[in-house]
């Protein structure tokens, strides 16, 4: 197997992880809001595995990007555009999201408004994710929706 192979492999692999993380920190960042709740130390933690599961992810997609064949076709085809362009985008903007919902909660002092950062923050990140996901379903016939077919 070359790079190429293994680097596809280990992000394919990687975003389970990444998805993860994501939904558990978004259900406990509601139930710190909505409950009302303290924010933990373990709170803070997962948000950071979050993170950094996610910086990992766009790392080796970044690689990816540059080594792929599917971004060296023309962007007139959907299915070349959906990798040179849409994917990276989409990802980017959520790792952004992330970020930007983990850099705000650590400035906030009130416990329920840190949990309101990282619920909308990742929310809306992890919306961002699925709707690619859906769009690589639509976009490339070999794929399936989380590998189901």
């Amino acid at each position: 197997m070359n790079l190429y192979g293994i680097l596809k492999s280990a992000h394919s692999g990687w975003r389970y992880i990444v998805l993860i993380l994501l939904v558990v920190a978004i259900i406990q960042a509601l139930a710190g809001w909505l409950g009302k709740k303290g924010y933990t130390e373990g709170n803070r933690k997962l948000n950071v595995f979050t993170l950094i599961s996610a910086h990992i992810q766009l790392l080796i997609g970044l690689v990816l990007y540059f080594l792929s064949p599917m971004t060296k076709g023309p962007t007139s085809e959907p299915l070349f555009r959906y990798w040179k362009m849409e994917h990276i985008a989409i990802m980017i903007v959520a790792v952004v999201l992330i970020t930007v919902g983990n850099s705000k909660s650590k400035k906030i002092k009130d416990a329920v408004a840190k949990h309101k950062a990282i619920a909308i923050f990742f929310g809306i990140a992890l919306i961002l994710i699925i709707g690619s996901i859906f769009m690589m379903v639509k976009n490339d016939p070999s794929r399936t929706l989380f590998g189901i077919s």
